[in-house]
């Protein structure tokens, strides 16, 4: 049995695939940091909540840099 599925199970092609779930998954990280930066405050540790802020921010950016790219490969 082959590890790769090309679309054949899912109906969708690896590449749109790992586009959603890249997207998804940057979008649920920026969420889920949110939970970080806010327990390292709480502790009154700055420097890991703005070392939680800047990869909060890189998720985001993934997040929307994946929906513009789903956006113009899948149609608006």
């Amino acid at each position: 049995m082959s590890t790769h599925e090309a679309g054949d199970v899912t109906g969708t092609a690896d590449k749109d695939y790992n586009l959603l779930w890249f997207t998804q998954a940057s979008l649920d990280n920026a969420l889920r940091l949110e939970t970080y930066v806010q327990d390292a405050e709480r502790a009154g540790d700055s420097e890991l909540a703005e070392f939680f802020r800047k990869a909060q921010h890189e998720s985001r950016k993934g997040g929307e840099q994946g929906k513009v790219m789903l956006k113009a490969r899948l149609g608006s």
